[in-house]
């Protein structure tokens, strides 16, 4: 069992970033799925949320219209959209797979740097 981050990076503020979370030995379809980050010498924060369906999302105010969460259960995946980039966004992005409000899988997570 196993969740994948990839597409982290290097991006000019004001840049556009496309995370993916791939999961194996087990299908996404069963859970939701939220987004974290994690800034050198800070708490863990709350990125967004997907629903199991796709149906439902919601974003930190943080990154509201900017970060856009999306799922393809037949790919066993999930995305995340990152437009307008700035340098607060720097962290360690991680996906977790959730049900009924508890986290059951973590993935190891990906560095994404915003920097001129």
């Amino acid at each position: 069992v196993q969740l994948a981050e990839s597409g982290g990076g290097l991006v000019q503020p004001g840049g556009a970033l496309r995370l993916s979370c791939a999961a194996s030995g087990f299908a996404i379809s069963r859970y939701g799925m939220r987004w974290y980050r994690q800034a050198p010498g800070k708490e863990r924060e709350f990125v967004g949320y997907i629903s199991s369906g796709g149906d439902s999302t919601n974003y930190a105010d943080s990154v509201k219209g900017r970060f856009t969460i999306s799922r393809d259960n037949a790919k066993n995946t999930v995305d995340l959209q990152m437009n307008s980039l700035k340098p607060e966004d720097t962290a360690v992005y991680s996906c977790a797979a959730t049900s009924t409000g508890i986290i059951y899988y973590w993935g190891q997570g990906t560095q994404v740097i915003v920097s001129s």
